[in-house]
């Protein structure tokens, strides 16, 4: 039984690379123990016809020979036989880590290669579905949170149902139904078809607001014990630096929400006590392209886990974050964010940085996010 691991180069289930002719085929091995019985038979009778050696004897040895010889070829055939159906076995039973040996170049090779390729797709489609249960839960705890927040307060007196406050709760509400159709499409990540509602905004208020609502957020979960793997911080300050003010940018609106709320989020967690997270926005290269920055002053990535703070369900080299009411959250966020930002044909990264995290997100602008 193998290790599980894939090989280098895979070919197509049924492909031949033997043109059709297998050197090593299992018609080939038949009929090579039909030819070496026949053999066998013949050359013991002729050495019974020179020796004069009775004709009983040579029909015992002839048979024990090609018993001997045909129980070679069947244990050779039916041993991966056997460890295929464990393996299909298992697949059944929800285990997709097991996989068939091969090596083997004839029938019985590329049904071993066929049942590993099949494991490799069946292993990859049950951890999508778990991944895409673990972001769509990670995304709606926000707006669910705000939502209960304001209603309570409601409830219990604390404020009133006046406009504003109702205005505020439709906002968390229409915020949550757009993130229940718009997170479904995780599903669709790597096929790369989800599709982008791209638009001309404002950078300034639009970010302003992005950064309002992360406060209330966090002001909202502050006095609920959700354990949602989301900040509680109210100590850091959020600074905004939009640079020149009129700044406009052409991109999905709701999807650099994501993008931007979640670094939020981190940059929050990792704060010291009353630290100061900034999000920058500078224009890009390209007509309507953006640059982002946001950078905090916590305690930075490690160099040697630059290259894997995007990955899913990763939480970092930091073992615990700073300040009260952080946790160490889902490792969900940051992959999101590089999600979103890929559907945009943009980069993200960390960046240099003196002190804390920094990290930049460049977005194409007209040029090729729109193509």
């Amino acid at each position: 039984m193998s290790d599980g691991g894939r090989p280098a180069a895979r070919r197509s289930p049924g492909e031949d690379p033997w043109g059709g002719v297998r050197p090593f085929s299992i018609k080939t091995k038949l009929g090579a123990l039909v030819v070496i019985a026949v053999l066998i038979t013949t050359g013991l009778s002729i050495v019974a016809v020179h020796t004069k050696t009775e004709l009983r004897f040579i029909t015992v040895f002839s048979m024990i020979a090609t018993l001997l010889i045909t129980q070679f070829v069947a244990h050779s055939l039916t041993m991966p036989l056997d460890e295929m159906n464990a393996v299909a076995r298992s697949i059944s039973q929800g285990d997709y880590t097991r996989r068939v040996g091969e090596g083997r170049r004839d029938e019985l090779g590329d049904l071993a290669e066929t049942i590993n390729v099949m494991a490799d797709e069946l292993e990859a489609q049950d951890r999508q579905r778990k991944e895409l249960v673990a972001n769509v839960s990670h995304e709606l705890r926000t707006p669910i949170a705000g939502l209960r927040a304001v209603l309570e307060n409601i409830v219990d007196g604390v404020t009133e149902a006046d406009p504003e406050t109702m205005r505020t709760a439709l906002k968390q509400t229409e915020r949550l139904g757009r993130l229940v159709e718009t997170l479904l499409d995780l599903s669709r990540l790597d096929n790369g078809v989800v599709p982008l509602k791209m638009r001309r905004f404002e950078v300034w208020p639009y970010l302003s607001g992005v950064l309002k609502e992360a406060n209330m957020v966090a002001s909202a979960r502050a006095g609920i014990a959700s354990g949602s793997g989301s900040h509680t911080r109210t100590d850091v300050h959020l600074h905004l630096d939009v640079s020149p003010p009129e700044l406009t940018a052409h991109a999905d609106p709701e999807r650099i929400h994501q993008v931007v709320a979640n670094l939020i989020d981190n940059a929050v967690k990792h704060s010291p006590p009353h630290g100061r997270v900034t999000v920058k926005a500078r224009r890009g290269p390209q007509p309507e392209s953006l640059e982002l920055e946001i950078l905090d002053e916590g305690p930075g990535i490690p160099r040697s886990e630059w290259h894997r703070v995007f990955e899913r369900f990763n939480r970092g080299a930091v073992t615990r974050p700073h300040g009260p009411g952080s946790d160490g959250g889902t490792g969900l966020g940051l992959a999101i964010a590089r999600w979103a930002v890929d559907l945009h044909r943009g980069r993200i990264g960390v960046a240099e940085s003196e002190r804390g995290c920094r990290i930049i997100v460049t977005l194409p602008g007209l040029t090729s996010a729109s193509s």
